[in-house]
């Protein structure tokens, strides 16, 4: 793939439709602070083409936990993070992709809130399960601009509207409902609501937490997560790599101004509904006591866009939807087949493989909608804040170890295992409480224990780190090293070995051909049926995004580059990187 595929893709395997509805409803709730998510992918953005990629390529691996299996050797590193990625696919991605798309068409069509999610799923799930990686990637790339597009159009019509950014201000300010609870404030926006930085203690995204615990978080989603970094193992070269890193980063710099700004208009223009207080009226107008801000972005196109655009938005937010999802599905099928399924079955044909991985996408379907429900009531009602507050229990230790497997070759498995254990105990205590105390409605008192009231999910993100890396430093230090031979391109320091490696697990089984239904003779043989289901399931070809990893990705050519494309992507870094640090610094 060449780079603007791939940064395109990076951009709308990101921006689903729950950013779309997550972003813009905490915009509404709390301003502009919540954008920062999104600036801050910039710098990871740089460092997943120029420092993980060249690790990733140099290693020969296919998926992340297959990094760490090479790395550490064993298997249970392995296992762990394929079963942990699927959890945290199910609980931040899919049943929140689901939950917003069907939110929007629930909005704008007054369709069922399920009978939108399952219609959105089929078509969905018949898109994944014919095509593969090339496809979800191109397609990626068209989405984009259907997005962009839509969203920059309400965006231009709603700041017309308000009166522009000066507008903006004046209005949500002043954007108080007519219902409100006595004796409280929560009616009333935040007096900051215009600034990034907020204070450290007091503040709902504390600027340290912003800033450093966001990069924690940030990390695992663009340089550890396979979703994305499927996206740039599948460039031609490494400048293509680079080069789609920077054209992602300079796209996550415009959901402020198309998604959260929009968000605030709305509660500067339907302050009565986007912005309501009162436990009996939220619940009447959207379904949750705890508020209604989910609703801001499907609001603003129902209520500002004429009925062509509309519908222009409508595809939008389907777009997003798919995007996302088809991306979601078609990793968590390789995960799944590669590194678990293969694992018990090592003598299986491709043919098994293929169908077992798409079998896998309808369970973890059926798994993310039983989660919808308490997705509705969390987080005060807030979306985005509860797909942060979730990774910020769970991905921390996956950072940790990724950052340690590629910078310290003194880590071993011992260290790298129990870190993860550690931080997995850590991190699902905090989150057990969290879903054990809902947090309550305006004027309600909050019997929350302090942990969760004063640790913000961002701080508790930095913590879950450093207790992590702490113990892969002892537990690696009182256990042996790792010999040198075993580590060859495998590390950030050892990138460029040519040495001969030694892998510390055992090679791949490939599929066993006698099973694999493979020749024409034997395909033209089968019912009419069978093959029909087989063409319609994307199974009629001999190969599959769901193969054993191929040996000759590991091509030490890929690392190096021509030096003009290589200063071009310099330059380009760089430039991204200060027209970044002026944003942050003209709203701080």
């Amino acid at each position: 793939m060449t780079w603007w595929p791939i940064g395109a893709s990076l951009m709308s395997s990101n921006v689903g439709s729950g950013l779309f509805i997550g972003l813009a409803g905490t915009g509404a709730a709390g301003g502009i602070a919540v954008g920062g998510f999104e600036w801050n992918a910039a710098w990871v953005l740089v460092a997943l083409g120029w420092i993980f990629i060249p690790v990733y390529i140099s290693a020969g691996v296919v998926t992340m936990p297959e990094y760490l299996g090479l790395r550490f050797g064993g298997h249970r590193i392995r296992i762990y993070m394929s079963v942990l990625s699927l959890v945290l696919y199910i609980f931040t991605k899919i049943s929140t992709d689901m939950f917003s798309g069907a939110l929007f068409i629930q909005v704008s069509l007054g369709w069922n809130l399920y009978l939108s999610t399952a219609i959105l799923l089929l078509v969905t799930a018949a898109y994944t399960v014919a095509g593969g990686l090339a496809a979800v990637i191109y397609t990626d790339a068209l989405q984009t601009l259907i997005m962009v597009g839509g969203a920059l159009s309400l965006m231009f019509i709603a700041f017309i509207k308000v009166g522009w950014y000066e507008g903006l201000v004046d209005h949500y300010m002043s954007s108080i409902p007519t219902v409100t609870v006595e004796n409280t404030t929560c009616h009333i926006p935040r007096p900051d609501a215009f600034h990034m930085f907020r204070d450290p203690v007091s503040g709902d995204l504390p600027w340290p937490g912003l800033i450093f615990g966001l990069t924690v978080l940030a990390t695992w989603v663009w340089c550890t997560d396979q979703v994305i970094v499927q996206r740039s193992l599948s460039a031609k070269s490494l400048s293509h790599a680079k080069g789609g890193s920077v054209l992602g980063g300079y796209l996550k710099l415009l959901p402020m101004f198309f998604i959260v700004m929009p968000g605030m208009v709305s509660r500067a223009l339907f302050p009565d509904e986007v912005g309501c207080v009162d436990p009996e009226l939220c619940q009447r107008i959207c379904g949750a006591s705890v508020g209604c801000s989910n609703i801001a972005y499907p609001k603003l196109v129902v209520e500002l866009m004429p009925v062509g655009l509309r519908g222009l938005m409508l595809a939008v937010i389907l777009a997003a939807l798919m995007s996302s999802l088809t991306s979601i599905f078609n990793s968590s099928s390789t995960i799944f087949t590669l590194d678990l399924y293969h694992k018990a079955r090592p003598r299986a044909s491709e043919m098994e493989l293929m169908i077992v991985g798409r079998i896998f996408i309808l369970v973890l379907m059926c798994i993310s909608l039983l989660w919808i429900p308490i997705i509705q009531t969390a987080n005060s009602g807030q979306l985005f804040e509860y797909i942060q507050s979730v990774t910020s229990f769970l991905a921390p230790p996956i950072t940790a170890v990724f950052i340690m497997a590629i910078f310290w070759p003194r880590a071993n498995e011992q260290g790298a295992f129990w870190g993860l254990m550690a931080g997995l105990v850590v991190g699902l205590v905090r989150m057990i409480l969290e879903f054990s105390y809902t947090a309550p409605s305006c004027g309600q008192p909050d019997h929350r224990p302090s942990v969760l009231t004063d640790v913000h999910y961002l701080y508790f993100a930095l913590i879950l780190l450093a207790l992590t890396c702490l113990v892969i430093v002892a537990v690696s230090l009182l256990s042996a090293p790792i010999p040198k031979e075993h580590l060859h391109r495998l590390t950030w320091w050892y990138r460029y070995d040519l040495e001969p490696r030694i892998d510390l697990t055992t090679p791949e089984m490939a599929p066993d051909p006698a099973n694999s239904i493979s020749s024409e003779t034997e395909q033209f043989q089968q019912p009419t049926w069978k093959r029909v289901a087989m063409w319609l399931c994307g199974l009629s070809s001999q190969t599959s995004q769901s193969a054993p990893p191929n040996s000759e990705s590991n091509d030490l050519n890929f690392l190096h580059e021509k030096p003009f494309w290589r200063k071009v992507c310099n330059f380009n870094a760089v430039l991204l990187l200060a027209f970044n640090v002026f944003l942050w610094g003209y709203f701080a």
